[in-house]
């Protein structure tokens, strides 16, 4: 048997008809670049995380990069940041002239938590990233009142977990900004690259929409050096019909963990990914932790048997290139730790039970 790691295609096809009548509809309007296609997807995705604005990008990496330029920070600052999580997060701090600093992270959920941030605070802390990784919400209210505290920024990265909550609130309502991916991979998938960017601020929300259209509301009128990062209208309305399904997907996709959990539960050399009283995981991706040392032969060990699986993230963000001599291992233990350990296994909506007992079942066979 052959199971792939993601599928978007059995997705699209069971949307099809919804799918194919949204793009019609663009195609014969003739506009194709924001217009009140994408304000219809901003509006219901703003409700749906619950927050006044939402403001669509071309990206999630566009959607961070332009909520730290409209919070204002760049050369002289310092922006704390997770290594273990994607290299966008670090590198659209970069991008905007500040300084990175890596935060190490929790080793049972793999997110950064207030402790963490608190030892890399300094004078020149201006803002901390929080990644929602995996599709489970760091703890932001802890978060929260530290950043209070401190009077620094919050701007969520919540690419990996839309429709996550913390506390009964979504990822994506916490922050003084938030930064969201459209994927395909992602729990709300466009059909190629998108972003958004909520908040609760008119300010940082105008702010927002003038940086994606090259620092302009109004045609010709340009206000600020900007970008040119507008979510189309074919996107925004692939999103929207989506977005009417999304606590479906996330249902099925949690429904996967629950019997990876059940069939997965009692081998000792795996840890299972945790989900913390107060947190509700969308499983993004479904990530264990292979304490044994053996993660690379049990990744081979699958890839034999047609089970494709995916390394998030094999080298820490502090070590790749453009950051690499700058920061020390030994500061991020759990980083490097979690590094050695972690493999996701196939967790998308479409993925059917025999496919998911053939993963469990051959994952089983490995540790006999």
């Amino acid at each position: 048997m052959r199971v792939k790691f993601f599928d978007i295609a059995e997705q699209t096809k069971m949307l099809s008809d919804e799918l194919e009548a949204a793009v019609l509809s663009v195609l014969e309007s003739g506009q194709y670049i924001l217009g009140p296609r994408v304000q219809t997807f901003e509006t219901r995705f703003a409700e749906f995380i619950g927050t006044k604005y939402a403001v669509g990008v071309g990206s999630g990496t566009d959607a961070l990069v332009i909520s730290l330029r409209a919070l204002g920070i760049g050369p002289g600052d310092e922006v704390i940041v997770p290594s273990f999580t994607f290299y966008a997060t670090a590198e659209a701090v970069a991008n905007v002239g500040a300084k990175v600093v890596f935060a190490d992270v929790d080793v049972e959920t793999m997110n950064i938590t207030a402790e963490h941030i608190a030892k890399k605070l300094t004078k020149a802390t201006k803002a901390v990233i929080p990644v929602h990784l995996f599709g489970l919400s760091a703890p932001m209210n802890e978060i929260m009142e530290l950043a209070d505290q401190k009077g620094i920024f919050v701007i969520e990265d919540v690419a990996q977990a839309t429709g996550a909550t913390c506390n009964g609130i979504k990822a994506g309502s916490f922050g003084d900004m938030a930064a969201f991916s459209f994927f395909p991979t992602k729990n709300l998938a466009a059909a190629g690259d998108g972003g958004a960017i909520t908040t609760n601020s008119e300010e940082l929300a105008t702010k927002a929409r003038k940086l994606r259209n090259h620092g302009s509301i109004k045609k010709y009128r340009n206000e600020m050096l900007g970008y040119n990062s507008r979510l189309d209208a074919i996107q925004a309305v692939v999103l929207t019909v989506r977005l009417g399904y999304i606590q479906t997907f996330i249902d099925l996709r949690r429904r996967n963990a629950e019997k990876y959990r059940e069939m997965l539960r009692d081998i000792e050399q795996i840890a299972l990914p945790k989900e913390p009283d107060g947190l509700f995981h969308t499983y993004n991706q479904f990530t264990i932790r292979v304490l044994d040392g053996r993660r690379d032969e049990l990744r081979k060990f699958l890839a034999s048997k047609g089970i494709e699986t995916m390394v998030y993230y094999e080298v820490p963000v502090h070590r790749l290139e453009p950051f690499a001599g700058n920061y020390d291992d030994s500061e991020l233990p759990n980083t490097m730790l979690l590094c050695s350990q972690v493999l996701s296994l196939p967790i998308f909506p479409e993925l059917t039970s025999s496919e998911l007992e053939y993963v469990a079942y051959s994952i089983r066979e490995f540790f006999k």
